[in-house]
């Protein structure tokens, strides 16, 4: 076991072996009976598959997942999206009501949620707002993490909602400081629209870095809610222990491998292309229009951005039929709204929506 899963594993799952299911074990047979399930398929089965119950870890899709994302097989955990990750990161590394968490608001609310869903104290670093974007402080977070004794740390690159990518250098100082101490989660679910490496680099230097992915974002399979965790074969073990016995259905595994097969990936890259021309095309149009007033810096497939009557621009997209996530109920978000990068003409539609006569967004 490595030596920060040793020390931060709750004590009481150092030997917990989680649930075996009928799947778990390796056998061959031609008659199936070890898993009480119907002789007969469902008259909606036209295949005939579903009655079974799936592979716990469906091996054909973590062989393509780890090839994907350039890690051994035994390094990565598939789930139901990174919601289930982050869940699980929280049952395997804070026991029930304790625990601490240290996040960077305004972030994916999700942390949160599942932290305080178990009970676990939110140690909350603000991110800084300067000339550069909203920014991490990321020797403060470390800081509250040694400090107040935080077993997780999240990063979330690039930023949901803030576009910010963090330097791997800053990311692995970070868990080298921690290493034994705290793990460090890096949520690259927007990753792809960064162009940039990815910290699953640093995984066999820091057995302290665990890296979220999913196929929600740029390979558009948002309704198939496919994720994984990457890491520290110790830590994967450590986190398939507490998973639920067959987190991916067969439909879904199909119409992932699917998504992940050469042609698909040539497409999803090209439709990569097109949303960064469109992402600094609406950027630009947007700095455009008196009622805005600023444009961050973005390196997903969205824009947060501030203006002078958030609320006036958010009813004008609305009546336009532009519907928008509206950021002002966050800390230090009170007059943005964060507007995804979409087709060309969804762009537009934002743009002619904000700019009409009468748009208080608008001069």
């Amino acid at each position: 076991m490595s030596l920060t899963v040793s020390a931060l594993l709750r004590a009481d799952l150092q030997d917990f072996t989680g649930y075996k299911s009928a799947r778990s074990e390796a056998l061959a047979g031609s008659i199936w009976l070890n898993a009480n399930e119907s002789a007969w398929a469902n008259a909606a089965d036209a295949g005939g598959q579903l009655r079974r119950y799936p592979q716990p870890q469906p091996q054909a899709l973590c062989a393509r997942l780890a090839e994907l994302y350039g890690v051994a097989p035994a390094q990565l955990l598939v789930g139901r999206g990174s919601d289930e990750g982050i869940d699980l990161l929280l049952r395997a590394f804070c026991p029930p009501g304790q625990g601490k968490v240290v996040l960077a608001p305004p972030v994916f609310g999700m942390y949160a949620v599942c932290a305080r869903l178990h009970g676990a104290q939110l140690l909350e670093v603000p991110l800084r707002d300067g000339a550069d974007g909203l920014r991490a402080d990321l020797a403060a977070m470390g800081d509250a993490a040694l400090a107040q004794g935080a077993s997780l740390l999240f990063l979330c690159t690039p930023g949901n909602p803030s576009g910010e990518l963090l330097a791997l250098a800053q990311i692995a100082a970070l868990a080298q400081r921690l290493r034994g101490r705290c793990l460090v989660i890096v949520d690259e679910a927007y990753l792809e629209y960064a162009e940039a490496p990815s910290a699953a680099s640093l995984l066999d230097a820091h057995d302290n870095i665990a890296v979220l992915r999913t196929l929600s974002k740029a390979h558009a399979l948002a309704g198939a809610r496919v994720g994984c965790v990457l890491g520290n074969p110790a830590l994967i073990a450590a986190l398939r222990r507490c998973q639920a016995p067959y987190p991916m259905p067969q439909p879904v595994v199909v119409a992932a491998l699917a998504a992940l097969a050469a042609d698909a990936l040539a497409l999803t890259r090209s439709r990569l292309a097109a949303v960064l021309e469109m992402r600094a095309r609406l950027a630009a149009g947007l700095r455009g229009l008196p009622g805005v007033r600023r444009v961050y810096p973005a390196a997903g497939n969205f824009l947060l951005v501030r203006f002078a009557d958030a609320g006036a621009a958010f009813a004008a997209l609305l009546a336009a039929g532009v519907v928008v996530r509206d950021m002002r109920a966050m800390p230090q978000l009170e007059d943005a709204l964060r507007i995804t990068v979409g087709s060309s003409e969804e762009c537009r539609c934002v743009l002619a929506a904000l700019a009409a006569p009468g748009a208080e967004a608008a001069a």
